[in-house]
């Protein structure tokens, strides 16, 4: 379909997404997504190199888009998939360090609430402090899809960090509040699903351990996460 040059961000018209959008934050791995699992899958969206993809998984029509990384990048894309695309359901499919001691790199984490120490949240102007939380029909089909295929995973509240080098050093602080790992979009997501009555689910692969030295490299990251995306393929609406 023609684009219909809606945002500046996403050159296609509403048509050309699925009702569930899968948000991987590098547009490469989106790209693997597409041509690893989708078939008749078709290019819909390239400005700034954001690839977004809509095909079908197992007769279902899925969509994959890049969120590229941090709140302010997933924030934008978000908002503009519920708000001006009529995108429904959108899973952030990514990669997180692990803060719990049990979780080990490629262990799985859902994320059912996220933790932040940014700012997104105060542009609601609310009398007090929003928590951010994933729709928990999603995230009761992700836990149960992981249990059927025997995955090792943990569902509890993730850390969204607007700071990947942090200099306060401070990310293990949020362990003992029983938060399992870090990682740096979540939040701004599931804000943007409340805001717009909408679902969301973050899912991410540990790709690094806080303490302890494990860690996967940017290919490994790219193409070796198969089992998330296989989960959220497959509890796609």
């Amino acid at each position: 379909m023609k684009p219909a040059n809606i945002t500046p961000h996403i050159g296609c018209s509403p048509e050309d997404f699925a009702k569930t959008v899968l948000m991987p934050g590098d547009p490469l791995r989106a790209k693997m997504i597409a041509e690893t699992y989708l078939t008749d899958a078709e290019l819909v969206n390239n400005i700034r190199g954001i690839h977004g993809y809509t095909g079908f998984y197992k007769g279902k029509r899925v969509s994959v888009m890049a969120s590229g990384m941090g709140m302010p990048s997933i924030g934008i894309y978000s908002y503009e998939l519920y708000n001006m695309f009529g995108v429904e359901n959108i899973i952030r499919v990514g990669s997180a360090g692990s803060i719990h001691p049990d979780l080990n790199v490629y262990d799985i984490v859902i994320g059912a609430g996220a933790c932040t120490n940014s700012a997104f949240v105060s542009q609601y102007r609310l009398p007090g402090s929003f928590a951010p939380i994933a729709d928990y029909g999603l995230l009761r089909k992700a836990a149960d899809e992981c249990a059927k295929r025997g995955l090792k995973h943990m569902v509890g509240n993730v850390l969204s960090s607007d700071t990947f080098y942090d200099d306060s050093l401070s990310t293990l602080e949020w362990r003992k509040m029983g938060v399992l790992a870090v990682e740096m979009e979540a939040a701004a997501l599931y804000c943007n699903a409340a805001r717009a009555g909408k679902k969301a689910l973050c899912i991410c692969t540990i790709s690094d351990t806080i303490e302890g030295g494990g860690v996967t490299t940017a290919e490994e990251r790219q193409n070796a996460f198969h089992a998330m995306m296989q989960v959220a393929l497959e509890i796609a609406e």
